[in-house]
């Protein structure tokens, strides 16, 4: 049987009090969404959970986890990337895309050669930024995600258009 296709949905940032309440970033548009898309698997599979929201939080939720009774068994889980299914997860607009589907693309300049592939999206809270691996360059290549600089996404292509700026 083949494991369905997940993405990350968020992470536990530690334990919250000492009844086995987390702390929980939730990488959803709307926060508290990330409670709908349980049960949330741990990357490798080998652990679920369902969830309920027992209060916001600054910079996150506080959370329940299924199984997760102690300040000890919640401070265990720090760090820990939560995963949903994907078809649990709402389809988005035409410009609009989940982290998941970019990474691995192929990056091509407006004139068709390729730049390199992207590695990973990073969002440090001016917009997301494409990690872009590039064959000959000693550092990754950060690209801003945004329609001026990349005008296209074929996820059907796998591929991404970018027209990076001359000083790239």
């Amino acid at each position: 049987m083949t494991q369905p296709e997940r993405v990350c949905v968020g992470a536990i940032a530690g334990a919250f009090g000492v009844q086995g309440e987390v702390r929980l970033k939730s990488f959803c548009a709307e926060p508290e969404d990330i409670v709908g898309y349980a049960p949330l698997y741990t990357e490798d599979g080998a652990r679920q959970f369902d969830v309920t929201l027992t209060r916001g939080l600054k910079n996150g939720l506080g959370v329940r986890l299924s199984g997760v009774a102690s300040k000890e068994e919640a401070d265990a889980l720090r760090g820990v990337t939560l995963w949903a299914d994907r078809d649990k997860l709402p389809s988005l607009p035409d410009d609009e895309f989940y982290h998941a589907d970019l990474i691995g693309l192929t990056v091509v300049d407006t004139g068709g050669t390729k730049i390199g592939t992207v590695r990973a999206v990073h969002n440090h809270g001016a917009g997301d930024i494409l990690e872009i691996f590039a064959p000959g360059r000693k550092q990754a290549l950060l690209l801003p995600f945004t329609k001026a600089i990349v005008p296209t996404v074929d996820l059907a292509a796998q591929r991404i258009v970018a027209d990076p700026p001359e000083d790239l």
